[in-house]
C-alpha cells in the first residue's frame, strides 16, 4: 500500500511527475524571488514619507471608499483584502514601513478592494469558485485516489471534477493580481503617493510577487493534467 501511494499519489513520484517538474521549479525560483525584492526595497526608503497604511487609507479615501478599514495583522507578508468584512490587512512590515516594498504591497491590496467596489468580473468569479477551489484542493486529490485503489471510476471522476474547480480559482486568480498591480503603480503616481523616478522599483516588487500566482496556476494545471492522464490510464 504505501509502494502504490508513493507512485500514483497525485503530488508524489510516479507516472507523468515529469508534468509538475517545471512549475515547481519556478514555484521554487518565485518564492526566493519575492523575498530577495522584498528584501531589496524595503531598504529604499520613499522620497513621499508614507507609511503603508497612510497609503493605504489615502487610496481608498480619494477613491470613496471610506468605509474600508486598514489594519496590522501579524506575520511576514501576510497581507490581505477581506472581502466580505471589507478590511485591508497589512503585515507589521508593511503597515509601518515607509519604504517602496511596503508601499508597493499596500497600494496592491487597496487594488482589490477598488476591484471589489466595482465589481470587477474576475474578481467575483474567483470569490464565487473559492467554496469548491478549497473542496478541491483539499479533498479532490484523496477521492482521486481512494478511487484509484479501490478500483471506483466515479471517485475518480469526482476528484477531477473538483480538483478542475481548484485549477479554475488558481488561473482566474491571475487577471485578478496582475490588474491590482496595473492599478497600484497608477494609484500611486496618480496620488503623488511616489516620485515618478520611483516607480520602476516598486513595480519590480509586485512583478515578483506575480510570479508566485503564476507558478500556482501553472502547478495546478499541470496537476490537473497528470490526474487526467493517469485516470485513462485505468480505462
Amino acid at each position: 500500500m504505501a509502494e502504490l501511494l508513493l507512485y500514483y499519489y497525485p503530488f508524489g513520484i510516479g507516472p507523468y511527475f515529469y508534468l509538475i517538474i517545471p512549475p515547481l521549479i519556478l514555484a521554487l525560483y518565485a518564492q526566493w524571488k519575492v523575498r530577495s525584492a522584498f528584501r531589496q526595497y524595503s531598504r529604499v526608503g520613499s522620497l513621499k514619507g508614507y507609511s503603508g497604511a497612510e497609503a493605504a487609507a489615502s487610496i481608498l479615501k480619494s477613491h470613496g471608499l471610506g468605509d474600508v478599514r486598514v489594519e496590522e495583522i501579524p506575520g511576514h507578508l501576510t497581507d490581505h483584502y477581506d472581502p466580505r468584512e471589507k478590511v485591508l490587512r497589512l503585515s507589521t512590515d508593511v503597515y509601518h514601513g515607509r519604504s517602496l516594498a511596503a508601499l508597493g504591497i499596500a497600494a496592491h491590496e487597496a487594488g482589490h478592494a477598488l476591484q471589489h467596489a466595482r465589481g470587477y468580473v474576475p474578481m467575483r468569479v474567483r470569490s464565487a469558485v473559492v467554496p469548491v477551489a478549497g473542496l478541491g484542493t483539499n479533498g479532490g486529490p484523496y477521492l482521486f485516489l481512494a478511487g484509484l485503489i479501490f478500483n471506483l471510476p466515479v471517485l475518480m471522476d469526482i476528484g477531477i471534477i473538483l480538483f478542475a474547480a481548484a485549477t479554475l480559482f488558481y488561473v482566474v486568480t491571475l487577471p485578478v493580481e496582475y490588474n491590482a498591480s496595473s492599478r497600484a503603480i497608477q494609484t500611486l503616481r496618480n496620488e503623488a503617493i511616489i516620485l515618478e523616478n520611483e516607480k520602476e522599483d516598486a513595480r519590480r516588487v509586485l512583478s515578483a510577487a506575480a510570479l508566485t500566482y503564476l507558478a500556482a496556476a501553472l502547478m495546478a494545471a499541470a496537476q490537473l493534467v497528470r490526474l487526467i492522464l493517469l485516470r485513462n490510464r485505468r480505462d
